[in-house]
Parts: C-alpha cells; structure tokens; sequence
C-alpha cells in the first residue's frame, strides 16, 4: 500500500478511488473507537413540546406538529451531511465542522431562553404566560435550526466513523462489528437515560437557559476529547478516480452531459476539420463519460434496492415520534408523585425507554443471540430484518397499549369530574403509562439498532455515510407524516364539534389518534413483511489492497 506520507487521510477529497484497507495516522491498525454524542441532541428535543406549550404558549397539537416539523427537517439533513462528508470533507472533517457548529447553536439557543425567560411562573390557568415578541421566536428558531444542521453532519459521520474502526480484512474484527452498533446503542440509552432525568428537572424547576447551557458545555468537552483522540482513529485510504463517491460522480456525469451537449450544438459538420488526434481525444472523453454513468447507474440500482424497506419502515417513525409529545403531555396529567415530596417531571419518563434499551441489549447480544445461532448457523442470530420486523411488532403493541391507558384516564378524568380542569393532577398514577415506555424501548432494541445496521451494511464500503443518512431519513419523514396527520385530524375533528388533539387532552381523545396510528402500523407491518420476504441481501466481498507505485 502506498505510504501516507504523500497524502493527508484526514482529507477524504485528496486520494482518489477505491476503500481498500483500514489504518491509523501512521499506516498502524487501531483499537475501534466509540463516540456518544447524542445527548445534546435529545436533550434539546426530548421536552421540547414543554417548552413550546409553556413559555411560547403555543396549542398542544401546534407544539406537536412544530416539533415533528423540527425533527424531521434535523432527520433529513444528514442526507446533506452524508454527501458532503462521502463526496468532499471525509468523516472526520465534517465531524470537526459540525461539533463546532453544535456548540454556537447550543449556545444561542442558551442565550435566546435567558433573554426571553421571567422571574414569575407562568403557564397555568391563574397566570398565563405573556406572548413572547417576534424578535425572541426569531432567535430561538435559528438556533433550533442549527442545532438540526449540526446534527445533520454529526449522526451519520460518528457512527460510520466508528464502525470503520473494525477492519473488514480482519475476521475478528469483520465478526464484532454487528455487536458494535448493539454497544454504540448501549451507551448511548446508558447516558441518555441519566441525562433524561437530570435535565427534564433542571428545565422544570430551575430554568431552560440553564440546561441548554449544560449541553453546551457537554458538546465542547466531547469535542475536545474527540480531538484528542486523532492519532488513535482509523482512517481508510483510497485509490484511483473520484468515481468512488456517488454524489460527486452525479455532477461530473451531469457536467460531462452538458459539455457534451454544447459541443455538439456548436459544431458546424460542414466546416469542421476532423483530424485522427481530434477523434481520438473525443473517443477517449466519451469513454470516460460511459464509465462514469455506468457507475453512477450501478451506485443509485444499491441505493434503490432499498427503497421498499425504507418506505414501509415510515410508520414505526411515526409512532416512534409520539413519545416526544403526546406521551409526555400525557404523563403531565397524571398524579406524578412518588412519596410526599417528589414529583417526576412528565419528560423525566422517557428515560424508562433507555433503561429498557440498556437492559435488553445486553441480554440480546449475549443471550438472544447465542441462542439463536445455534438454530440459524447465522453469526448474528437472526438476520437484520428480522430483527427489525420483530421490533416493528412491538412498537405496534405500545401503541395499542398507548391507546388502551388513555381510554382508562379518560374515565377516570370523566369519575372525578375533572374535565373542565386540565390543571389539576387526575387520580391516576403515573406509572400506568410505564408499559407502553418499555415496549417503545424493546422496539428499539430491534428496530432502531437493525435499521442502522441494515443501511450500513447494505451500501457499498463508499457510500456507508449515506446509507446511515438514508436510515436516519426514514424518522426525519415519519415526523413529517406524524406532523401532518395531526394537523389534518385536529382541523377535520374540530370541524366537527371536538378536537382529538384538544390543548384541554380532557376534553380530547387520543385514544383515537393511537388506535389510527396502530392501523397504519398493522398495515405497513404486512408490507413490511412482503418486502422483506424477497429482499436479496449484498454479496459480501473481500477486501482488496491495491498497490500503487
């Protein structure tokens, strides 16, 4: 292999070709490398609904469908991330990038909640909180959006950054690498579950500023300690032509096309004067354009397989996005109190999805799985979408459930007579909503962590930043979906006397919204299936050193 004394790894736009082999900063092998980062992110998103219901003072089903609306735009833009950082920057470059574009953002969005923050409490029936000015919404919107830019660079970047730190020419380290996306997703539930609690009482009791400079702290620590890191990661030498990156060979296809376009329209036969060296250099750019489409073609036939998986995964996002909004507000309206003191924030239940999360992975990796192997021969048990069709199942059943405990606190609201009451607990604990946190989880478990990696594994070594953009996609338009069912239910409920998704959820009926919400799921389970059945997994192939003198 050639020497990486004439080159910078770092920069994945400077060598040219084909992924061939794994190395560190000298040409060494290196341990495989995990980095969390996700806290910043659900620390902002997992009460936001809070925020915008309470000091923005905006409706139940508006904050719901402006979160969804959020979170799918910051799902969607790892797409852009992925092909900057395949095509141009590399993983680790726009890793950099985007930390540092993390940080202001979570540092504006800190600022924006000081100014606009109020010594008295507002929020509830005896004092409502005063509309925020246009300037103030201004403000904490851009550095919402940032935050869902910076992490449109970050998701999709860490994570192949950290798979590639298994060397596929190793077979030790080729076989770990589906326990690695089961840990990558461990200490990520592990630190989040702990962050959830944390943060969800710092926002509720002492103020948003606060915790939003918490996670602006966090990510500088992290970065530092990325950076840190450098000389142990790592990187993956390429060779030969830019062809390798799908993004960058569709403009040069689409720039030769047009080149190619314009000469023809220029030249006048009856004037022109053929030489052979002439014909010769036209022959040869010609050729070079049939190799680029044909590899271009080639790449977007992989892309493309996958569509039918992705398409029928879109509703376990939509479910998936509820747990952010709804069941938070949910939560909100029960007896939240756990001895004569405390009182669990309604957010703070989110975490029960973590602990889930870390308690059934281990359990998979080292007892699921084994188990399964015996049966199947296979070495991660069960195949990757049969993992993910098992947590589809699951995340079909907490929606059910989901439906069922509404029902139930819609009687009890109905016994006490307190309809007319939203801010007053209702004689229902809390923890009747603590299944349906633990089936979100288990779906996880299955579907989260085999969709991520499904869409690594089934791309070409080239495009795996895409392939995770791809399945980080598939929540960014389940949110979008998610979005739009809301706001079509409450305006076509409302029409009709009583919104489902009224901002008194007394008075409301999610129930209903959870029982459409479980026939979708039901039926893109049965599509799923159907897709699923007849998709031909990648042939794996080996990996192959090219040397170049």
């Amino acid at each position: 292999m050639a020497s990486s004394s004439g080159s910078d790894p770092l920069l994945a736009g400077e060598d040219e070709g084909m992924a061939v082999a794994a190395v560190d900063h000298r040409g060494r092998p290196a341990s495989p490398v995990e980095i969390a980062e996700r806290l910043s992110f659900f620390g902002v998103s997992f009460n936001l609904i809070t925020y915008l219901t309470g000091p923005l003072g905006e409706g139940v089903a508006e904050a719901a469908s402006a979160v969804n609306i959020w979170n799918g735009v910051a799902q969607l833009l790892p797409l852009l991330g992925a092909a900057v950082a395949d095509s141009w920057l590399g993983r680790y470059r726009t890793i950099l990038l985007a930390s540092v574009i993390y940080i202001v953002a979570l540092a504006m969005l800190a600022l924006s909640t000081l100014l606009s923050s109020r010594s008295d409490k507002c929020g509830d029936a005896n004092t409502p909180c005063p509309s925020p000015s246009g300037l103030q919404m201004a403000a904490f919107y851009t550095s919402l959006y940032m935050v869902g830019l910076a992490q449109g660079g970050h998701k999709p970047c860490v994570q192949a950054f950290g798979a590639d730190q298994f060397d596929q020419s190793d077979p030790c380290e080729a076989a770990s690498r589906s326990s690695f996306f089961n840990w990558w997703y461990f200490s990520i539930s592990a630190g989040t579950a702990i962050m959830l609690v944390f943060l969800s009482y710092v926002q509720d009791n002492i103020g948003w500023d606060l915790s939003f400079g918490i996670l602006c702290a966090m990510m500088a620590f992290s970065l530092i300690v990325f950076l840190l890191g450098t000389r142990t990661y790592r990187y993956y030498y390429v060779f030969g032509s830019k062809q390798c990156r799908l993004v960058a060979t569709a403009c040069e296809a689409f720039t030769s096309w047009t080149s190619s376009w314009r000469k023809q329209k220029l030249t006048n036969p009856l004037l022109a004067t053929s030489t052979l060296e002439s014909r010769s250099h036209t022959d040869d750019e010609e050729h070079e354009v049939v190799i680029t489409h044909a590899y271009l073609l080639e790449e977007a036939k992989v892309v493309l397989r996958l569509l039918p998986i992705w398409s029928t995964c879109l509703i376990y996002a939509v479910a998936f996005s509820q747990t952010s909004t709804f069941f938070t507000k949910q939560a909100s309206t029960l007896d939240r109190r756990v001895g004569h003191r405390l009182q669990v924030p309604p957010a703070a239940m989110q975490s029960f999805i973590c602990i889930t999360v870390v308690v059934l992975l281990p359990l998979y990796d080292r007892a699921l799985v084994p188990l399964a192997r015996r049966y199947t021969g296979l070495s991660s048990g069960i195949t990757m979408l049969q993992r993910i069709g098992i947590g589809m199942v699951l995340s079909l059943l907490s929606m059910v459930v989901a439906a069922l405990v509404e029902t139930r606190r819609l009687q009890v609201v109905m016994e006490a007579g307190l309809a007319d009451l939203p801010d007053v607990p209702i004689p229902m604990s809390l923890w009747w909503m603590l299944p349906q946190y633990v089936l979100v989880g288990a779906a996880e478990v299955f579907t989260m962590v085999g969709l991520q990696e499904f869409f690594y594994d089934q791309v070409s070594d080239k495009l795996r930043s895409l392939g995770l953009a791809l399945y980080l996609s598939i929540f960014g338009i389940g949110n979008f979906i998610s979005s739009g069912l809301i706001s079509g239910i409450d305006r076509a409920t409302t029409t009709r006397g009583q919104s489902w998704i009224s901002n008194n959820l007394n008075r409301g009926h999610l129930d209903y919204f959870y029982w459409v919400i479980a026939a979708l799921s039901a039926l893109g389970l049965l599509l799923y299936v159907f897709f699923a059945v007849t998709f031909k997994y990648k042939t794996k192939a080996s990996v192959i050193v090219t040397i170049i003198y």
